[in-house]
């Protein structure tokens, strides 16, 4: 079982780092922050629709406060979906404000209602943290999935990312009849790769989501990660690789019964190639990203050497030995998954 020692540390967007980001426009100025959001007058907790309690709480505002409010985070959204074209503005209100005191970044969740026919959709405004801002770069780059994400000084937008929560999958849908078990079994492995290959921790049930895609015959699945605060902080390499998580066991178990071996190492050969061809057509931006992180502290001296330990271990080498920092270890660590792939089996 991995277990995560203590709380983690948070790192300031440095100016390298803050740098890189509006030369790729992510940086914008925005209406309403963080700690404008944090000025609430009182909460009551949030329930699920099962009357449990889902750990958010929906506070409330002074009523001046709150017209302000849903008037620049209508702004935030056009910012985030429509480039800042404020015209679609004008049928959106933010009708409710949830709150997490769970977790590293403290979220608040906001509910955008359409006025005009009562659809609705989500973003959240978290406190700003230079793991979590890599964490999400190299999940844009790397991985099969866009990201939308802005930042303003200590405040952090992130477009929600909607799927099943992987700790409801597991419970309520992964004994479903209809299920197709295989087909899960290959996304975990190759999800499970993508989280090592470029040293993303943490993926317990509850930090990722399952996307289900209806196809002409059956479903598709994808495993997406929605929690990235753990990006190449933890010293444990175990603590980058989903399979060790014991929240996760039932899904492990079905990758032992359903596939063999030579199987599972096909698929991990499988998402290592397809990360590697994004590395190489996102070549210029991945390596202006590795160069910020390399120059970046975010995490501690002990975490570090630790982890180059295990990682001379795992992948039989003393290259890790000569790593200064993270950004050394993970640009290391792409290296040997994606440009020398056969090293990488050894799981």
């Amino acid at each position: 079982m991995t277990l995560i020692s203590k709380k983690k540390i948070t790192y300031p967007v440095g100016e390298l780092l803050r740098n890189y980001l509006l030369e790729y426009d992510r940086e914008t100025r925005l209406p309403v922050t963080y700690s404008d959001l944090a000025r609430f007058t009182g909460a009551f907790p949030l329930l699920d629709r099962q009357g449990n309690d889902s750990l958010w709480e929906t506070v409330y505002y002074e009523p001046n406060a709150l017209r302000e409010l849903s008037e620049g985070l209508a702004e935030v959204y056009a910012l985030l979906k429509t480039a800042g074209d404020l015209s679609y503005t004008e049928h959106l209100i933010a009708d409710r404000i949830d709150y997490c005191r769970f977790g590293n970044s403290q979220p608040f969740r906001v509910r955008i209602v359409n006025q005009l026919n009562d659809n609705y959709d989500y973003f959240y405004v978290k406190k700003a943290d230079a793991s979590r801002v890599y964490g999400l770069e190299l999940e844009h780059i790397l991985s099969p999935n866009s990201i939308n994400y802005m930042l303003y000084g200590p405040t952090l937008i992130e477009e929600h990312i909607a799927g099943i929560p992987g700790d409801a999958f597991i419970l309520h849908h992964l004994s479903r009849p209809h299920l197709n078990q295989v087909r899960i079994a290959k996304e975990f492995v190759k999800f499970n790769e993508r989280c090592f290959a470029r040293l993303l921790g943490d993926m317990r049930a509850y930090n990722y989501v399952i996307d289900v895609t209806l196809d002409f015959e059956d479903e598709q699945y994808r495993v997406r990660a929605i929690d990235f605060d753990q990006q190449c902080y933890e010293g444990k390499k175990n603590m980058y690789l989903p399979q060790f998580f014991k929240d996760n066991r039932k899904i492990v178990q079905l990758c032992s019964r359903l596939l063999k071996p030579e199987t599972i190492r096909q698929y991990q050969a499988e998402e290592r190639t397809l990360m590697g061809r994004r590395a190489r057509s996102e070549r210029h931006r991945l390596k202006d990203l590795i160069d910020c992180l390399r120059r970046d502290t975010i995490s501690t001296r002990e975490k570090v050497n630790q982890l180059k330990h295990e990682l001379n271990r795992h992948h039989g080498t003393k290259q890790f030995s000569r790593c200064r920092g993270m950004g050394d270890v993970v640009r290391l660590n792409l290296k040997l998954m994606l440009i020398s792939p056969k090293k990488a089996l050894k799981r």
